[in-house]
């Protein structure tokens, strides 16, 4: 196994395999029949109310994501339980059976914050060998500089500039980088669901190697583009411990976010309409608009 890349790059690239692939392991393991849910990363299908089958390619073992999360909760953290002993290989695809977790309630960020500073204080030999933990500024789509260039032609002058001036200003957090730590990698409302036994972690896919930075950085920008809770961050940064507004490194990583963020749904906007539309309003953003709206996940 190399720590080059992530568990989990790109997703299933034929969608009829994937459905393919979910149902052959619904029939092995005497499930309902798979219904699709989402595709992003994963394709998602749920088979009854307690069941989810995820569906991947993982660049790892299928044990290596099996070992990751027992070893989460024997540190006390909330994730999803596998439900099956092991991981079926079907149509070149690896599936996965994932208890289905039902939401309750507001996300406690504080519990959040808690279970991150637990993540933070693994150390990292225990993971390394185990499940992939790459540099997280080795993750090919945080070449912002080589994203800008490959979508100049759909942006108009005043958004480049935009985009041009944060990277120049913030391109170079690689360098501010002191210290490295586990980090789950891709911290956001959309990776947290609340239970009724408390907030669980979701998506281990892009576990890093990284500044205790790039964990917070999300959850500090998630209320000022994307519409969060107004103060999701300071329950977070209470329950990690500490709070890294106006660190430099942390403030760095948070707009970088948004640009990598922003130069991947121009190019996905190629192809895919609704892609293209979000993209437009984050671009709103760059171009210096004050009345910009606030961004949509995808």
């Amino acid at each position: 196994m190399s720590d080059d890349l992530p568990y989990v790059i790109q997703p299933p690239a034929d969608a009829g395999l994937a459905a393919a692939a979910a149902a052959e392991a619904a029939a092995r393991w005497g499930l309902p029949s798979p219904q699709h849910l989402r595709t992003g990363m994963n394709a998602l299908f749920a088979t009854g109310e307690e069941v989810i089958l995820r569906v991947c390619h993982p660049t790892a073992p299928a044990s290596q994501a099996l070992w990751l999360a027992d070893r989460l909760r024997e540190r006390g953290l909330r994730v999803p339980r596998f439900v099956r002993p092991a991981a079926l290989e079907a149509h070149g695809l690896t599936v996965f059976a994932v208890e289905r977790l039902h939401p309750v309630g507001e996300i406690d960020w504080r519990e959040v914050g808690s279970m991150i500073r637990s993540v933070h204080e693994w150390p990292a030999f225990e993971v390394r060998g185990r499940y992939p933990l790459p540099r997280c500024d080795s993750f090919p789509w945080w070449d912002a500089a080589a994203a800008l260039t490959d979508v100049s032609d759909l942006l108009d002058d005043p958004a480049r500039a935009g985009l041009e001036a944060a990277i120049g200003q913030h391109g170079g957090w690689r360098q501010r980088v002191a210290a490295r730590v586990v980090c789950h990698g891709d911290v956001h409302p959309g990776n947290v669901l609340q239970t009724a036994d408390g907030a669980v972690l979701l998506d281990w896919d892009l576990t890093c190697h990284g500044p205790a930075a790039w964990d917070h950085a999300t959850v500090m920008t998630w209320p000022r583009r994307w519409g969060g809770e107004p103060t999701m961050y300071t329950r977070f940064a209470e329950g990690y411990g500490a709070s890294l507004e106006g660190d430099a490194l942390a403030e760095s990583l948070a707009t970088m976010r948004n640009v990598v963020a922003t130069l991947m749904r121009v190019r996905a906007g190629r192809t895919d309409p609704a892609a293209a539309a979000e993209a437009q309003r984050r671009l709103r953003y760059w171009r210096g608009d004050t009345d910009a709206p606030q961004w949509t996940a995808q």
